[in-house]
Formats: structure tokens, sequence, C-alpha cells
């Protein structure tokens, strides 16, 4: 079964929108929900909403959450509230957040939480650049050493991780990585998974493929790439580029 992650960013701008939205989403969702389980992560003013009004075909979740429930964090919201409102995926880590200064260390207090709440993690890693002397080998290490290092063990199997290549993201990528790329990483992130852990769990970790995904590529990333699923940004606020790319990737199935 293919993990497809929307996560919508900081879009629509009315609930009315993104409930619009979500039901077209839906639609397709259902079409492929065999070979696909879809999950649509949104702004948290929306998901009250959401949640109320689209039943099936999609699960929803947040984009981000509070390293702790302490009340003295302005502008924030915890995993107590995500829960609340019937979220069961989080993104967490994601190198939007990563880039205003959140660190390792929050991003484990984060995903530790989000398990408290029996909601699904799913923990960003990636490397800003890449170097010719493989040092971005050792950035990406470190991010997923800390994951599942500071877990508990019998949390471990429940975390998904989303492999994002920053520089290959937005409109300032350098330019889009390559199939031949996801795979050698999601390799070494499995890899480095099985010497903390062991073989099966570094196998059944459920690891996507983030980075300009769109209805071009999505299918080689799925089928040639390594990846078990996908975390897709801009293409998911268009219902018709997100249903083509569900199709797409069915086909790999």
């Amino acid at each position: 079964m293919i993990l497809l992650v929307g996560n919508w960013k900081m879009a629509p701008n009315k609930s009315t929108e993104a409930i619009n939205l979500a039901k077209k989403i839906s639609l397709s969702a259902k079409t492929y929900k065999k070979s696909i389980n879809t999950v649509i992560c949104a702004p948290y003013i929306h998901l009250p909403f959401l949640i109320k009004n689209i039943k099936t075909g999609i699960s929803f979740g947040g984009q981000n959450t509070a390293s702790s429930e302490d009340v003295a964090q302005t502008g924030f919201i915890n995993s107590s509230m995500l829960k609340s409102y019937g979220a069961t995926y989080c993104i967490v880590g994601h190198s939007e957040v990563r880039a205003h200064g959140e660190t390792d260390e929050q991003i484990l207090a984060s995903t530790v939480s989000l398990l408290q709440k029996n909601i699904i993690p799913i923990v960003c890693v990636g490397e800003k650049e890449r170097d010719g002397h493989g040092w971005y080998l050792s950035s990406v290490k470190e991010q997923v050493e800390k994951i599942f290092l500071g877990v508990p063990k019998n949390q471990i199997k429940k975390i998904v991780l989303a492999y994002e290549p920053v520089w290959a993201i937005g409109k300032n990528a350098a330019r889009e990585a390559t199939v031949a790329e996801s795979r050698e990483m999601i390799m070494f992130i499995r890899k480095v998974i099985a010497d903390i852990t062991d073989e099966k769990t570094a196998k059944n970790t459920n690891i996507l493929y983030g980075g300009s995904v769109n209805e071009q590529n999505a299918f080689n990333f799925i089928s040639e790439g390594g990846a078990q699923g996908l975390l897709v940004g801009r293409v998911s606020l268009d219902a018709k580029r997100f249903s083509s790319l569900m199709k797409s990737i069915s086909l790999s199935q």
C-alpha cells in the first residue's frame, strides 16, 4: 500500500475552499483506495471543518506540533489539540520549519509527543545541499539517528520517514533530484536504521520521497526510486493534478 501525503502548506485561505478541495480529492482517493492510502496535512485551523465534513476516502493530519505541552508557547499547538481535532498523522521536522530554527532535539520531542497520543509522525529528513565529498550523508545520518535512538523501542515501528532533499524543493531549487539519488538515499537511510535497530525494522520502516513531486515524476520515484510513498506539496492543492498523480502511482502496484 502506497502512502500518499498531501502537504497543503499555508493554503487555502478559507475553510470553505479547503472543504471543497478535500471533497474532490476524496472522490479520487476512493477510486484508488485499494493501492493508495491518502492523507491530507492541512493548516490546523482547517482540520475541525475538514474532519467534520469529509468522512471517507482520506485521513487528515497536522503540519507540525509543539515539542511540549507547556502552555507558554504562543502561536503553537500541541499533540493533544491535534488529537482532539481527530488528526491521525502529523508532519514533523519539515525543511521549511527547520529553516526557522527548529532543532533535532525539538523534532524528537514532538515525535515522542505524537506517538504518546497515537498520532503517526511523518518525520522529514534531508540535506540542505550536496557536496562532492559525501558530507551530506553525515547530516542525514545524524537526523535519522536522533529519532531512532530517542524514540521508545516499542514505538519505532509507527514512525514514517520522509526523505526531502532541500536543494530540490521549491522555486529556488537547484534542480530536481533524480530517481537514482532517491534510491541511493533511501537505501542509506535503511542502513542507518538497521545499524540502530535491526534489518527487519529497517525493511519495514515506511520511507516516503518528498521533493518537487509532480504527476510526471511520481511513478518513477515509487517504481524505481525506492520510495514506499510520497510527500507532495503544491500539486496536492490542485485536485485535478493530484488525481492524475494518484492514477500514475497506482499503476506501480
